[in-house]
């Protein structure tokens, strides 16, 4: 699961998009000819607000059609899978953990689309024919439950080396690096602060009493304290911006720890034989519209790459951003992800 409440397709077309979207097979939409409506192939947590969906389509002419295909991990195989014969004429969802192997192999067709205030600094690096335009930004951080914490009289942890300290023993949940995007990009994490000693520090992680899920929902909704549920985990992966979803009474029970965050980039592309490229392209310029911007916070719990945008006033208060995020290099991501993966997957299951 991408964010916190995903969607399944159907529910995004709906309840939260409008009457007319469909996904895959479904409505008369499908039947349409492809010079008037335009095909959204995107994660299942895409979702914004009606009248904006809503919007577009009076604005643009062209009906719009939702296919969900999971975490961005799963839409990224897909689109890879399918570039000979896309699903659609733009995918929205993939982020700087899985861009470089779409690039690399030919997902898309170069659109330099114009950029909002501040957004040129999410740019793809190694994307020079501008294929990925970024829509949103957020990062991957630990959190804890501070309520936990005080009542324990335990001081929380802040760091990545605090983890594998003792006094933490079997207080933290991750969701795993092979079936995550959050638990991909806290690999990639500990890749980026410890080079080549990254697997001697996950070997100490799971020897410090580690839990690895499935998905961030299990990890945060489930084991995580502070989840909802009756978890027993008061360290969890989770994102920036969930400080501002744990809001009582004008304060938070949550923190996100700002020295154990990578930065993730989410980005619309036009699909390459897109069947509607101007429709595509219109799409991706609706998406960068200070309208649309500012909702992405409330609606898919990421930050606008739009500067200039004015956040929610929990986000402004509660979500704070880390100055100086983790990243590795998506050309060495691509080149290196299989090997990571196995190696992570030989030290997780000792």
């Amino acid at each position: 699961m991408r964010r916190y409440w995903a969607y399944a397709p159907a529910l995004v077309c709906g309840g939260l998009l409008l009457a007319g979207c469909s996904t895959i097979g479904e409505g008369s939409s499908g039947d349409e000819p492809a010079s008037d409506r335009v095909v959204l192939v995107t994660h299942e947590s895409f979702s914004l607000p009606k009248p904006l969906m809503k919007e577009f389509e009076e604005e643009s002419g062209y009906d719009l059609v939702v296919r969900g295909s999971g975490d961005a991990g799963v839409l990224t195989n897909k689109l890879v899978l399918t570039k000979d014969d896309p699903l659609g004429d733009v995918a929205f969802g993939v982020d700087n953990t899985f861009a470089s192997r779409a690039l690399d192999e030919g997902v898309f067709a170069s659109y330099d689309a114009q950029l909002p205030a501040g957004a040129d600094q999410y740019r793809l690096p190694g994307d020079d024919d501008h294929d990925l335009t970024p829509i949103d930004t957020g990062d991957v951080c630990v959190n804890v439950d501070d309520t936990w914490f005080a009542a324990h009289h335990l001081d929380p942890p802040k760091t990545l080396d605090d983890l594998v300290d003792p006094a933490y023993e079997d207080l933290f949940v991750t969701p795993g690096a092979a079936t995550s995007s959050p638990g991909m990009a806290f690999l990639l994490t500990t890749i980026a602060a410890y080079g080549d000693g990254w697997q001697d520090y996950w070997a100490k992680l799971m020897d410090n009493g580690a839990k690895l899920d499935d998905g961030w929902s299990q990890a945060y909704e489930v084991d995580f304290t502070q989840g909802g549920g009756k978890g027993d985990r008061p360290i969890v992966l989770s994102y920036d911006s969930s400080p501002a979803f744990t809001v009582s009474g004008g304060k938070t029970s949550t923190s996100a720890l700002l020295d154990t965050c990578f930065r993730q980039v989410e980005y619309a592309g036009v699909l390459a034989g897109a069947q509607n490229p101007d429709g595509a392209r219109a799409l991706v310029d609706f998406l960068l519209t200070p309208e649309v911007q500012a909702a992405l916070p409330d609606s898919m719990y990421v930050f606008p790459v739009d500067s200039s945008v004015q956040l929610p006033a929990d986000w402004a208060r509660f979500a704070e951003q880390p100055t100086d995020p983790y990243s590795v290099d998506p050309a060495d991501i691509s080149a290196h992800r299989d090997e990571w993966l196995r190696a992570w997957s030989d030290v997780t299951s000792r």
